[in-house]
């Protein structure tokens, strides 16, 4: 983009793209007026009237600003039915930054505006010069943090295990989606001893940079210590949670899956830290729950936990996940919900094969939108 303070508009800079804009508003004039303002200075735009349209397309995820207008034709004064787009947009996990418009416009309405997520606004009638500067600014600062999260999402993927050792027993996958570049829940495949595997599903509460960096350092203290040759849960998650309260601010925690399999005697040592029962389903169809043995890590200095454990016998199938698999929404307010999980449990394939399924079935279910890290871990015994 160049070291210039203040850089010119984009007709004057060479970038990769033009900047793309989504007006929505209802009065065909103001998108018409808007979409020739922006366009004579290289920005594209797509235009849509109601707020439904607006939800729909932020869902894309192909826009670098949104301009959002604050009333329509059912109010035209408090700018109600805008802040209501704003608290749907932050539900569907939307990031693209929303400058609000409004003939109406007020200190206390563009505070409220930009306490539900939106970064500047825009008073009908606008300044041309003013208008072109707000769009500027906000429009280069969401590709300068795309820019720098696909270099952070790039360093994250890397972090998550690509294979496993392999066993006899079992064979076992992961997948992680994350809901904004980069994710807050982790999974890994630790490596402890012959004929012995750990698996851990992790979700760092938050989500975004601060969540991502949160979940790093809980995966680094794990794997440091798994290398160190720990290999009773109990021990190391005493540690990781001494290490988590001591990294972070009172209002973070963890919930955490940890369990050391043993490929000889095919029993699964675990502890689950207040996170997801992952679901056992037996090759006869029974269903078993591994609940919880211990709270969650990070919140409280003094914790204690409890060890269970399970056996795999051959055409078990274990199924590790996120609440973002189960708690994602459909564009009429249904979860995803155990039911369907399940149903996809009883059509056996391998475990890479459920992994891919799983995530399909969410982003379909969800049409698309993600509002948290949708992540799973297959384990099925043969």
């Amino acid at each position: 983009m160049g070291a210039c303070a203040n850089p010119p508009l984009y007709a004057n800079r060479k970038v990769a793209r033009p900047y793309h804009v989504l007006i929505c508003d209802d009065q065909p004039d103001v998108r018409h007026a808007l979409h020739l303002m922006l366009k004579g200075h290289g920005y594209t735009t797509e235009s849509v009237a109601s707020p439904g349209e607006a939800l729909a397309a932020a869902r894309s995820g192909a826009f670098d600003l949104m301009l959002l207008d604050l009333n329509y034709t059912r109010d035209t004064t408090s700018g109600e039915e805008g802040l209501n787009v704003l608290d749907s947009l932050e539900k569907q996990g939307n990031s693209t930054p929303v400058v609000v418009m409004t003939a109406w416009g007020s200190i206390d309405l563009a505070v409220e505006a930009m306490r539900r997520g939106a970064c500047d606004f825009i008073q009908k009638p606008w300044d041309n010069a003013r208008a072109l500067a707000v769009v500027r600014k906000q429009a280069e600062s969401e590709v300068r943090r795309r820019t720098e999260l696909e270099i952070a999402a790039s360093v994250q993927q890397k972090l998550f295990p690509h294979a496993g050792p392999a066993l006899t027993t079992i064979d076992y996958a992961g997948h992680c989606a994350a809901a904004q570049s980069i994710s807050g829940d982790y999974y890994d495949f630790l490596d402890l001893a012959p004929h012995r595997v750990g698996f851990v599903l992790a979700d760092v509460s938050g989500k975004g940079v601060p969540a991502a960096l949160l979940m790093a350092n809980l995966q680094a203290c794990i794997r440091t210590q798994s290398a160190a040759g720990i290999s009773n849960l109990t021990d190391c998650l005493h540690q990781a949670n001494r290490h988590f309260y001591d990294s972070s601010t009172a209002d973070r925690f963890a919930t955490l899956f940890f369990g050391i399999y043993h490929d000889e005697t095919r029993r699964l040592r675990y502890v689950n830290c207040g996170h997801c029962p992952p679901i056992l389903l037996r090759a006869s169809g029974a269903l078993e729950i591994l609940d919880s043995t211990a709270t969650v890590l990070g919140a409280f200095t003094s914790w204690t936990c409890e060890e269970a454990e399970v056996e795999l016998a051959p055409g078990d199938t274990l199924l590790l996940y996120s609440d973002g698999v189960t708690e994602a929404e459909n564009p009429n307010g249904e979860e995803f919900g155990t039911d369907r999980l399940i149903a996809m449990l009883r059509h056996p394939r391998p475990a890479f094969a459920l992994v891919q399924d799983i995530a399909a079935a969410v982003s379909e279910f969800s049409a698309g939108s993600r509002s948290d890290d949708v992540t799973a871990v297959a384990i099925r015994a043969h």
